[in-house]
């Protein structure tokens, strides 16, 4: 009888290649581990992350998505500006609320 050791792959996030469209999930990441991604992945990518209950989503957006995104983002500028109040525009900012949950909206003011 041949017994199979088990080994597990270590490699960074920052090196997975995910095409537009595809989307990642990654459970039992604790916050710690979270926080040590989003410094690996860095400020400029392409990539929007999502954390909520120990699972880590990575999701890359299709074009489409992008047009769209900046369509409502413009629509909500006009809504502001027309309604006199100001805002300042934060793009994708990584929203947390330490130790629980992270997310990446396509823009947020």
């Amino acid at each position: 009888m041949i017994m199979s050791a088990v080994i597990p792959i270590i490699k960074p996030i920052s090196e997975m290649k995910l095409a537009p469209g595809s989307v990642v999930s990654i459970p039992h990441i604790n916050w710690q581990e979270f926080e040590s991604i989003l410094q690996e992945l860095g400020e400029s990518r392409a990539a929007r992350i999502a954390y909520s209950n120990r699972t880590l989503s990575i999701m890359v957006p299709l074009p489409e998505h992008e047009i769209q995104s900046d369509l409502i983002s413009d629509m909500v500028k006009i809504l502001l500006k027309v309604c006199g109040i100001k805002y300042q525009p934060f793009g994708s900012t990584t929203l947390k609320k330490e130790g629980t949950a992270g997310v990446e909206p396509d823009a947020c003011f």
